[in-house]
């Protein structure tokens, strides 16, 4: 224990109680060889330590600066992270704002869809009145024209009515008159090949007649004389010659002469007169209704019949006489008995598409 702990650079104490030898000189010469060896070592330990401590401050270093660029960036990254919080805080305002938006829009647009909505609804009412409205009376009007068509024979009449109504589906221009206007244009053409046979031209001249029966003179009319011209001033004062020109004028009414065309022309009375003027209407009357009637034999011989009469018991010199004899000549000369077209196809076309249209709208 004593001799390890001692320092071995001194040199071994001498034991007291016993004399050692000399020892050779040779142990002088191996104690410098024995301290030669420890400046490597503590060159060797030196180096180590320089090293390490090149090592440590070089890593001391880089975590240094490892430290500061961690630092930077996570000031970096806080700034980001600041920033992107208050770019997500606006984003999250913004979006707040665009959902506030988007509520109200969300709102007009249901809003605008239920008055979309009323308003096609609306729409669809209208138009269905309209269509109603229109049908209606394009129903009235074929009604009347097949009336005029049936009883007068008014072809240009019923040809007008069924044109208007023709054209007032064109206007619509919807589908769903496609069918029905078909059926008029049929119709249409039927009536263009038709023949022409004015039946209303006829019974207005025949009405023309019935009116001027009244002012056709007979053979034995009654003239108004014609005034005597009035005196000259120089005869004012001749009273005796005023007196024996009315004298005359009396004398002139007493006795009438007449030229008669016909010898046996009748003398007729005043009532006789009247009588055979409303008979002459009469006549005239019945003739217009077999006329509306397509009656032609009854219509030719109610013709001839006021001829006859007409030729009898009327000045045949008269002006009016003479038209009113060719008016009836002219009718007479007519042809009556002519089978006209209908228009019931369209009618009941017409008719059937309402029924349609109020089975579909129930």
């Amino acid at each position: 224990m004593t001799e390890s702990n001692a320092d071995p650079t001194q040199p071994a104490a001498e034991p007291v109680t016993a004399a050692q030898p000399e020892e050779p000189s040779g142990r002088s010469e191996r104690q410098p060889r024995a301290g030669a060896w420890r400046l490597p070592v503590l060159l060797v330990l030196l180096a180590a330590i320089a090293a390490v401590g090149w090592q440590w401050y070089d890593t001391r270093s880089r975590i240094d600066a490892i430290r500061e660029e961690l630092g930077q960036r996570l000031r970096a990254s806080d700034s980001a992270a600041g920033e992107s919080q208050v770019l997500a805080k606006q984003a999250l305002e913004g979006a707040r704002e665009a959902q506030g938006k988007l509520s109200v829009l969300e709102n007009k647009i249901a809003e605008s869809q239920s008055q979309q909505l009323a308003l096609e609804a609306l729409y669809q009412e209208l138009s269905r009145s309209r269509d109603e409205w229109a049908l209606a009376e394009i129903e009235q009007m074929l009604t009347l024209a097949s009336q005029q068509l049936q009883l007068a024979g008014n072809v240009q009449a019923a040809l007008l009515a069924l044109r208007t109504a023709e054209g007032r589906l064109a206007r619509s221009d919807r589908p769903q008159f496609v069918a029905l206007r078909r059926v008029l244009n049929r119709d249409i053409e039927r009536l263009k090949a038709a023949p022409n046979v004015d039946i209303t031209g006829m019974a207005l001249r025949l009405d023309q007649l019935i009116a001027s029966v009244d002012a056709l003179p007979l053979h034995f009319d009654e003239r108004t004389p014609a005034a005597p011209k009035p005196a000259g001033p120089g005869a004012a004062n001749a009273g005796w010659e005023r007196v024996l020109a009315e004298v005359w004028n009396e004398m002139k009414q007493l006795v009438r002469i007449r030229i008669l065309d016909q010898p046996d022309a009748a003398l007729l009375s005043p009532s006789q007169s009247y009588f055979l003027r409303q008979n002459l209407q009469l006549r005239l009357l019945d003739a217009r209704q077999a006329l509306l009637a397509r009656d032609p034999a009854r219509f030719r011989a109610d013709l001839e019949t006021a001829r006859t009469w007409i030729r009898r018991y009327y000045d045949t010199r008269a002006k009016t006489t003479t038209t009113a004899l060719a008016s009836l000549t002219q009718l007479a000369a007519g042809s009556i008995n002519v089978e006209l077209p209908t228009i019931d196809d369209s009618l009941a076309a017409v008719r059937n598409f309402k029924v349609a249209r109020e089975k579909a709208g129930r």
